[in-house]
């Protein structure tokens, strides 16, 4: 029998018109309006819609200090408008769901149900955000926690953790130090608070964990005092620039070839009189200016007439940009300061521009060679100067580096639709192969775009060559360079398009730019994705990562979920066969919630390929099917198992979450298990002694990760059925088993190979893995393994 949904159930999904339920419907209505705000939440945080994740926590905890209810305990209305600021902080911060609430509004979140508990006012004032507020603090996110640490640059990150005292203790410290290492290695900070799944992917298990990250190296973790002098002192041993002591056997050799190299010296001379660089600000600036000028000391007390032929009487610090010369007056800059930021920042301003190209240029330079080119307007800034580093970072990746002023080169500039500043890598194919950079206007992330981009295979798209009628399959990205969820699905798409390289080409089009080409798609939502082939568009729906978009494409190939027609519905699962059973999700196109289930449906089918079948009917084109099924809301999730007497009994999901883990663990509850429970005597007579292969799950009842897993060992049993025997252990109630069996944690997956002879050691072969596919192949390739064995040993052995 059909079980009833509760009422909340039914106000949360997307009810159907009816004109015999229209005043039902209207007090429905009422309930809606009055528990969900319509409210937007861009402006409840007084916030615009392009700004990022560190500036939403900003502003929800300004709004926090004033309008929590300890600190407004007379207003009785405290607490709701709290939590309608509260609500939008979750949904904001978070990538997926402010996709989902950017294009779908907040019947897109009717399944999320963040926001509705909040801290103290003490917690908002002294543990929320922690080093938001620092400049030369780097807070990282998911997002861009990769691209970060991948640049080639140094990065000293802090993983902290809200509630953790050590945390705060440490902060006055890090603030400290990360002062005191301004510029010279990235100094950044992760909120593990708000970003769970990055730290438990970079194994994060206690606060606060301060790790240093450099491309092509392992990280490695600091265990020294929290004291700024030991933490400068191990920071310092990745600065690996090289500062050398010049003297009368090397100096102009070193002078010379570097010169020929267009890179300049700065020289601090140390005499008896004045003020010289001391060490580790020599290496300080070594690690700061590395690539662009190389950095040397010349004791003048050692060598006085070696000091004297360069104009030097005292200690003194110079800069000879490349070429430059004493004779030459004002090539060669005297600093008057000892402070390395300020050297740094005098010197950058000294140093060469970027190559200047042309519309005559532009085209011949472009297409033999990759090229990074910063696109001006005219203006001069301080990252501009900045920009002079770009050449040295990207020098081992072959990216040559040049700009283009469109207020001198306005056509140019107009025929790639520039209009604004921006950096652009073209891959050497010509100009109008290149990508545009629409990241965080950082060093280190237009580095790693960069490096990223020439490998990949993504095009900036304009009308000229959008594609319309193409033989290839195209995914294309229409998106907005103020959308923070657009930023973060671009560099997931230059990833897929290395892994799909041959079989789809990947393009990206800036709606803002090219507004009508968006129009006539109907793109009022931004990123949306759209798979052309041929005369087929798909809109991708799905998680921004690139497995996400993978999975998308192999469901456009090979569809794990059957789109049901009224004829194919009562073929398929009204006429199944005893042994079969179906899932089957009634939607509405319209409906936000049935959008925001399509790829958790989609990722649940692939789990139950080959255990239960998956389909979909689109209640809107078969709105009198659905009708006379007594669907009343969408989504509606039915289950039809096997051996039914009844071929139309089926069971709703009335679940609270509607996630793929959540529907595969229901929808496997229905099945007959394929694991069999084993007793101290089983695990005895049938593991040890018996002539079968097995895999055990060790678990204990209460253990949340083992309720977890349980319905994955369930799957893994049915992949090996046949060929293992898949068995439980409750650790519980037999302890004495498991600890002879050598089981120290929760679950643990262990396999027993039958050996050809009894087992005389209780311990089987451990697995390290919850995924069943990867237990699976694990199991298979010692199954190999061993027959191989068998085939090698000679007959009177076996």
């Amino acid at each position: 029998m059909r079980h009833q949904k509760s009422s909340t159930a039914m106000i949360l999904n997307c009810l159907k018109p009816s004109r015999k339920t229209l005043l039902f419907l209207l007090f429905i209505m009422w309930l809606v309006v009055s528990s969900h705000s319509d409210e937007d939440y861009y402006k409840l945080l007084g916030v615009s819609r392009e700004v990022s994740t560190r500036e939403i926590r900003q502003a929800f905890k300004k709004l926090a200090l004033t309008m929590h209810p300890d600190k407004n305990p007379n207003d009785k209305t405290a607490h709701e408008k709290f939590l309608k600021i509260n609500r939008a902080y979750e949904v904001l911060k978070d990538e997926d769901l402010r996709k989902k609430y950017d294009k779908y509004g907040e019947k897109g979140l009717q399944d999320e149900q963040q926001g509705g508990r909040y801290e103290s006012w003490s917690y908002y004032r002294y543990d929320f955000g922690i080093y938001d507020d620092d400049p030369e603090i780097i807070t990282l996110d998911r997002g861009d926690f990769d691209a970060a640490v991948n640049s080639g640059e140094v990065w000293f990150v802090n993983f902290y953790f809200p509630r953790c005292s050590h945390c705060h203790d440490l902060a006055p410290t890090w603030r400290e130090f990360a002062k005191e290492m301004d510029g010279v290695i990235r100094i950044g900070a992760v909120n593990c608070g708000d970003n769970g799944r990055l730290c438990r992917s970079k194994g994060i298990s206690s606060y606060p964990s301060l790790f240093i990250f450099r491309a092509n190296m392992n990280p490695e973790k600091y265990y020294g005092d929290r004291s700024k002098a030991s933490l400068t002192k191990f920071a310092m041993q990745f600065v690996t620039s090289k500062v050398t002591e010049l003297w009368q056997g090397n100096v102009f050799t070193e002078i010379d070839q570097a010169f020929a190299s267009r890179i300049g010296w700065l020289i601090t001379f140390c005499a008896d009189t004045g003020d010289c660089l001391e060490s580790q600000t020599r290496q300080k600036l070594a690690g700061m200016l590395d690539g662009v000028v190389k950095v040397g000391w010349m004791d003048c007390t050692m060598h006085p007439q070696l000091c004297e032929s360069f104009d030097v009487t005292s200690s003194s610090t110079a800069l000879f940009p490349p070429g430059s010369s004493l004779a030459q007056e004002g090539s060669v800059l005297f600093l008057k300061t000892l402070d390395a930021r300020e050297i740094y920042t005098q010197v950058m301003q000294h140093m060469p521009d970027l190559e200047t190209l042309t519309k005559y240029s532009f085209e011949d330079k472009l297409a033999r060679h990759r090229w990074l080119i910063s696109f001006t307007f005219g203006e001069n800034s301080v990252a501009t100067h900045e920009y002079k580093k770009l050449s040295a970072l990207l020098k081992d990746a072959h990216i040559q580096v040049g700009k283009v002023d469109c207020a001198s080169e306005a056509e140019l500039c107009a025929s790639l639709y520039i209009q604004k500043p921006c950096m652009a890598v073209f891959k050497g194919l010509g100009i109008h192969d290149f990508e545009i950079h629409h990241g965080k206007d950082a060093l280190y992330n237009i580095v790693a775009f960069a490096k990223e981009s020439v490998s990949a295979h993504v095009t900036t798209l304009r009308p000229e060559n959008f594609p319309r009628d193409e033989k290839e399959p195209w995914l294309v990205d229409f998106f907005a360079p103020w959308c923070p969820p657009c930023r973060a699905l671009l560099p997931e798409l230059r990833k897929a398009s290395i892994q799909l390289h041959g079989q789809m080409k990947f393009g990206t089009l800036d709606c803002t730019i090219h507004e009508g080409l968006c129009s006539m798609y109907n793109i009022n939502a931004y990123p949306t994705t759209v798979i052309f082939n041929k005369s087929s568009i798909h809109e991708y729906e799905g998680h921004h990562s690139a497995d996400g978009i993978l999975e998308f494409i192999e469901d456009l190939v090979n569809p794990a979920v059957v789109t049901l027609t009224p004829d194919t519905f009562q073929q398929l699962v009204k006429r199944r066969k005893h042994t079969e059973t179906w899932m089957v999700d009634f939607y509405a196109p319209w409906c936000g919630p049935c959008q925001a289930l399509l790829p958790e449906w989609r990722r649940m089918a692939r789990m139950l390929s080959g255990m239960i079948n998956v389909g979909t009917v689109d209640c809107q084109k078969y709105h009198s099917f659905c009708q006379g099924e007594n669907v009343r809301a969408y989504p509606e999730i039915r289950l039809f198992p096997q051996n039914s007497n009844r071929r139309d009994q089926y069971h709703s999901y009335n679940g609270w979450h509607r996630d793929a883990h959540s529907l595969k663990t229901w929808a496997l509850s229905s099945l007959p298990r394929a694991s069999v429970d084993l007793t101290p005597e089983d695990f005895k007579r049938k593991v040890l002694e018996g002539r079968e292969h097995w895999v055990l799950d060790f678990y204990a009842p209460w253990c949340g990760p083992c309720q977890h897993f349980a319905p994955e060992f369930e799957v893994l049993a049915r992949i090996l059925k046949g060929t293992v025997r898949a068995g439980k252990v409750d650790c519980q109630a037999h302890y004495q088993t498991c600890q002879s069996a050598g089981i120290t944690a929760y679950p643990t997956v262990c396999f027993y190979p039958y050996l050809g002879t009894p087992r005389r050691q209780q311990g089987g072969e451990y697995i390290n893995s919850r995924d069943s596919s990867v237990i699976a192949d694990v199991i298979r390739q010692r199954l190999q393994q061993l027959a191989l064995q068998n085939k090698s040993q000679p007959k009177d052995e076996l």
